[in-house]
Protein backbone atom coordinates (compact mmCIF):
# COMPACT_ATOMS: atom_id res chain seq x y z
CA UNK A 1 0.00 0.00 0.00
CA UNK A 2 1.42 3.35 -1.01
CA UNK A 3 1.77 6.35 1.34
CA UNK A 4 -1.39 8.18 0.19
CA UNK A 5 -3.41 5.05 0.84
CA UNK A 6 -2.02 4.67 4.35
CA UNK A 7 -2.78 8.31 5.12
CA UNK A 8 -6.30 7.92 3.83
CA UNK A 9 -6.84 4.87 6.04
CA UNK A 10 -5.73 6.84 9.14
CA UNK A 11 -8.23 9.67 8.61
CA UNK A 12 -11.10 7.89 10.47
CA UNK A 13 -8.83 7.32 13.48
CA UNK A 14 -7.71 10.93 13.46
CA UNK A 15 -11.33 12.09 13.40
CA UNK A 16 -12.18 9.77 16.29
CA UNK A 17 -9.24 11.07 18.32
CA UNK A 18 -10.25 14.67 17.63
CA UNK A 19 -13.82 14.00 18.73
CA UNK A 20 -12.65 12.23 21.88
CA UNK A 21 -10.25 15.08 22.60
CA UNK A 22 -13.01 17.64 22.16
CA UNK A 23 -15.17 15.73 24.62
CA UNK A 24 -12.55 14.69 27.17
CA UNK A 25 -10.32 17.76 27.36
CA UNK A 26 -13.03 20.12 28.68
CA UNK A 27 -13.70 17.58 31.42
CA UNK A 28 -10.03 17.25 32.27
CA UNK A 29 -8.94 20.87 32.25
CA UNK A 30 -10.61 23.59 34.30
CA UNK A 31 -9.39 27.14 34.85
CA UNK A 32 -10.50 28.91 38.01
CA UNK A 33 -10.32 32.66 38.59
CA UNK A 34 -8.71 34.28 41.62
CA UNK A 35 -12.03 34.50 43.49
CA UNK A 36 -13.10 30.90 42.69
CA UNK A 37 -12.37 27.57 44.33
CA UNK A 38 -13.16 24.07 43.14
CA UNK A 39 -14.29 21.38 45.57
CA UNK A 40 -13.26 18.06 43.98
CA UNK A 41 -14.89 14.67 44.55
CA UNK A 42 -13.25 11.45 43.29
CA UNK A 43 -15.62 8.53 43.07
CA UNK A 44 -17.85 10.33 45.57
CA UNK A 45 -15.07 10.98 48.10
CA UNK A 46 -14.04 14.49 49.01
CA UNK A 47 -10.48 15.33 47.94
CA UNK A 48 -10.47 18.98 48.95
CA UNK A 49 -10.66 22.45 47.51
CA UNK A 50 -8.26 23.61 44.79
CA UNK A 51 -7.62 26.78 42.90
CA UNK A 52 -7.19 29.32 41.56
CA UNK A 53 -5.45 28.53 38.27
CA UNK A 54 -5.32 25.36 36.16
CA UNK A 55 -7.08 22.28 37.55
CA UNK A 56 -6.63 18.79 36.05
CA UNK A 57 -9.41 16.27 36.54
CA UNK A 58 -9.79 12.60 35.66
CA UNK A 59 -12.76 12.24 33.31
CA UNK A 60 -15.75 10.30 34.67
CA UNK A 61 -13.90 9.71 37.95
CA UNK A 62 -13.64 13.28 39.25
CA UNK A 63 -16.39 15.84 39.72
CA UNK A 64 -15.82 19.48 40.66
CA UNK A 65 -18.19 21.96 42.33
CA UNK A 66 -17.20 25.59 41.77
CA UNK A 67 -17.66 28.06 44.66
CA UNK A 68 -17.49 31.86 44.45
CA UNK A 69 -15.60 33.50 47.33
CA UNK A 70 -16.77 37.07 46.66
CA UNK A 71 -19.24 38.89 48.89
CA UNK A 72 -22.78 37.82 48.04
CA UNK A 73 -25.82 40.04 48.54
CA UNK A 74 -29.23 38.60 49.43
CA UNK A 75 -32.38 40.68 49.63
CA UNK A 76 -34.64 39.41 52.37
CA UNK A 77 -38.27 39.64 51.16
CA UNK A 78 -40.66 41.90 53.05
CA UNK A 79 -41.74 40.35 56.32
CA UNK A 80 -44.90 41.12 58.29
CA UNK A 81 -43.82 41.47 61.92
CA UNK A 82 -45.51 42.43 65.18
CA UNK A 83 -43.32 44.39 67.56
CA UNK A 84 -43.24 43.82 71.31
CA UNK A 85 -45.61 46.75 71.86
CA UNK A 86 -48.14 45.22 69.41
CA UNK A 87 -47.46 47.49 66.43
CA UNK A 88 -47.69 45.84 62.98
CA UNK A 89 -44.91 46.68 60.53
CA UNK A 90 -43.53 45.51 57.21
CA UNK A 91 -39.74 45.18 57.17
CA UNK A 92 -37.19 44.11 54.57
CA UNK A 93 -33.42 43.78 54.85
CA UNK A 94 -30.21 43.12 52.95
CA UNK A 95 -27.58 40.55 53.96
CA UNK A 96 -23.93 40.58 52.90
CA UNK A 97 -21.93 37.38 53.35
CA UNK A 98 -19.15 35.35 51.76
CA UNK A 99 -17.95 31.76 51.73
CA UNK A 100 -14.84 31.23 53.86
CA UNK A 101 -14.81 27.41 53.79
CA UNK A 102 -15.74 26.02 50.34
CA UNK A 103 -15.72 22.41 51.52
CA UNK A 104 -18.28 23.02 54.27
CA UNK A 105 -20.43 25.12 51.93
CA UNK A 106 -20.71 22.11 49.60
CA UNK A 107 -20.69 19.15 51.98
CA UNK A 108 -22.63 20.38 55.03
CA UNK A 109 -25.58 22.10 53.35
CA UNK A 110 -27.46 21.37 50.14
CA UNK A 111 -27.84 25.00 49.01
CA UNK A 112 -26.10 27.56 51.22
CA UNK A 113 -27.73 30.50 49.39
CA UNK A 114 -31.27 29.28 50.02
CA UNK A 115 -30.46 28.17 53.57
CA UNK A 116 -28.92 31.54 54.44
CA UNK A 117 -31.92 33.40 53.01
CA UNK A 118 -34.42 31.32 54.99
CA UNK A 119 -32.52 31.62 58.28
CA UNK A 120 -32.32 35.39 57.70
CA UNK A 121 -36.11 35.63 57.26
CA UNK A 122 -36.90 33.69 60.43
CA UNK A 123 -34.28 35.60 62.45
CA UNK A 124 -35.61 38.94 61.21
CA UNK A 125 -39.14 38.13 62.38
CA UNK A 126 -37.91 36.76 65.70
CA UNK A 127 -35.62 39.68 66.62
CA UNK A 128 -38.03 42.42 65.55
CA UNK A 129 -40.83 40.68 67.44
CA UNK A 130 -38.80 41.17 70.63
CA UNK A 131 -38.13 44.87 69.95
CA UNK A 132 -40.35 47.88 70.50
CA UNK A 133 -41.26 50.25 67.70
CA UNK A 134 -39.13 53.08 69.14
CA UNK A 135 -36.10 50.77 69.20
CA UNK A 136 -36.76 49.71 65.62
CA UNK A 137 -36.83 53.32 64.45
CA UNK A 138 -34.14 54.88 66.66
CA UNK A 139 -31.73 52.02 67.41
CA UNK A 140 -31.46 50.37 64.01
CA UNK A 141 -27.68 49.93 64.24
CA UNK A 142 -28.06 47.92 67.43
CA UNK A 143 -30.70 45.68 65.85
CA UNK A 144 -28.54 45.21 62.73
CA UNK A 145 -25.64 44.07 64.91
CA UNK A 146 -27.88 41.65 66.79
CA UNK A 147 -29.22 40.21 63.53
CA UNK A 148 -25.70 39.76 62.17
CA UNK A 149 -24.51 37.89 65.25
CA UNK A 150 -27.49 35.50 65.27
CA UNK A 151 -27.42 34.76 61.54
CA UNK A 152 -23.63 34.34 61.52
CA UNK A 153 -23.90 31.88 64.40
CA UNK A 154 -26.27 29.70 62.36
CA UNK A 155 -24.30 29.91 59.09
CA UNK A 156 -20.84 29.39 60.57
CA UNK A 157 -21.04 25.54 60.37
CA UNK A 158 -21.77 25.93 56.64
CA UNK A 159 -18.55 27.84 56.02
CA UNK A 160 -20.45 31.11 55.47
CA UNK A 161 -19.41 34.36 57.16
CA UNK A 162 -22.06 37.08 57.48
CA UNK A 163 -20.29 40.44 57.17
CA UNK A 164 -23.27 42.81 57.50
CA UNK A 165 -27.04 42.93 57.92
CA UNK A 166 -28.94 46.13 57.13
CA UNK A 167 -32.64 46.78 57.72
CA UNK A 168 -33.55 48.65 54.55
CA UNK A 169 -37.09 49.86 55.07
CA UNK A 170 -39.76 49.90 57.78
CA UNK A 171 -43.32 50.47 56.58
CA UNK A 172 -45.97 51.37 59.19
CA UNK A 173 -49.77 51.48 58.79
CA UNK A 174 -51.29 54.87 57.95
CA UNK A 175 -53.16 54.98 61.27
CA UNK A 176 -49.90 54.53 63.15
CA UNK A 177 -48.23 57.28 61.10
CA UNK A 178 -51.02 59.71 61.98
CA UNK A 179 -50.82 58.77 65.66
CA UNK A 180 -47.04 59.29 65.66
CA UNK A 181 -47.49 62.69 63.97
CA UNK A 182 -49.96 63.75 66.67
CA UNK A 183 -47.60 62.53 69.36
CA UNK A 184 -44.70 64.50 67.85
CA UNK A 185 -46.85 67.65 67.63
CA UNK A 186 -47.95 67.30 71.25
CA UNK A 187 -44.33 66.81 72.30
CA UNK A 188 -43.27 70.00 70.50
CA UNK A 189 -46.10 71.94 72.17
CA UNK A 190 -45.08 70.57 75.57
CA UNK A 191 -41.48 71.67 75.04
CA UNK A 192 -42.60 75.14 73.93
CA UNK A 193 -44.70 75.56 77.07
CA UNK A 194 -41.87 74.34 79.28
CA UNK A 195 -39.44 76.80 77.68
CA UNK A 196 -41.96 79.64 78.07
CA UNK A 197 -42.56 78.74 81.74
CA UNK A 198 -38.82 78.61 82.41
CA UNK A 199 -38.46 82.08 80.86
CA UNK A 200 -41.25 83.47 83.05
CA UNK A 201 -39.69 81.86 86.12
CA UNK A 202 -36.26 83.34 85.39
CA UNK A 203 -37.81 86.77 84.72
CA UNK A 204 -39.67 86.58 88.04
CA UNK A 205 -36.45 85.67 89.85
CA UNK A 206 -34.67 88.68 88.35
CA UNK A 207 -37.55 90.98 89.33
CA UNK A 208 -37.45 89.70 92.90
CA UNK A 209 -33.70 90.31 93.03
CA UNK A 210 -34.19 93.83 91.63
CA UNK A 211 -36.91 94.58 94.21
CA UNK A 212 -34.62 93.37 97.00
CA UNK A 213 -31.84 95.64 95.79
CA UNK A 214 -34.21 98.65 95.53
CA UNK A 215 -35.47 97.96 99.07
CA UNK A 216 -31.90 98.11 100.37
CA UNK A 217 -30.94 101.12 98.23
CA UNK A 218 -34.04 103.26 97.39
CA UNK A 219 -31.89 105.62 95.34
CA UNK A 220 -31.63 102.86 92.72
CA UNK A 221 -35.31 103.39 91.85
CA UNK A 222 -34.70 107.10 91.25
CA UNK A 223 -31.68 106.33 89.05
CA UNK A 224 -33.71 103.84 87.05
CA UNK A 225 -36.45 106.42 86.63
CA UNK A 226 -33.99 109.01 85.31
CA UNK A 227 -32.50 106.43 82.92
CA UNK A 228 -35.97 105.67 81.56
CA UNK A 229 -36.62 109.38 80.96
CA UNK A 230 -33.32 109.69 79.14
CA UNK A 231 -34.26 106.78 76.86
CA UNK A 232 -37.67 108.33 76.11
CA UNK A 233 -36.14 111.75 75.38
CA UNK A 234 -33.68 110.24 72.90
CA UNK A 235 -36.60 109.01 70.75
CA UNK A 236 -37.63 112.61 69.83
CA UNK A 237 -41.05 112.38 71.48
CA UNK A 238 -43.17 115.51 71.94
CA UNK A 239 -44.56 114.27 75.26
CA UNK A 240 -43.20 115.84 78.44
CA UNK A 241 -42.70 113.85 81.63
CA UNK A 242 -42.51 115.51 85.03
CA UNK A 243 -41.20 113.22 87.79
CA UNK A 244 -43.10 113.50 91.05
CA UNK A 245 -41.76 111.67 94.12
CA UNK A 246 -44.20 109.15 95.47
CA UNK A 247 -43.40 110.32 99.02
CA UNK A 248 -45.49 113.48 98.39
CA UNK A 249 -48.63 111.39 98.25
CA UNK A 250 -47.92 109.49 101.47
CA UNK A 251 -49.66 112.02 103.86
CA UNK A 252 -52.76 112.09 101.69
CA UNK A 253 -52.91 108.31 101.61
CA UNK A 254 -52.61 108.11 105.42
CA UNK A 255 -55.33 110.72 105.89
CA UNK A 256 -57.66 108.91 103.54
CA UNK A 257 -57.15 105.69 105.46
CA UNK A 258 -57.72 107.35 108.86
CA UNK A 259 -61.05 109.02 107.99
CA UNK A 260 -63.04 105.80 107.57
CA UNK A 261 -61.63 104.55 110.87
CA UNK A 262 -62.88 107.66 112.76
CA UNK A 263 -66.35 107.28 111.35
Amino acid sequence: MDAPGKLFSLIPWIVVLCVLGAIVLPQMIRILREYERGVIFRLGKLLGAKGPGLILLIPIVDRMVKIDLRVITIEVPKQEVMTRDNVPATVDAVIYFRVVDPQSAVVKVENFLKASSLIAQTTLRSVLGQSQLDELLAQRDKINQQLQEIIDKHTEPWGVKVTSVEIRDVVLPDTMKRAMAKQAEAERERRAKVVNAEGEFQAAEKMVQAAAMIAVQPIALQLRFLQTMSEIASEHNTATFIPIPIDLFTPFLKKASEEPAKK
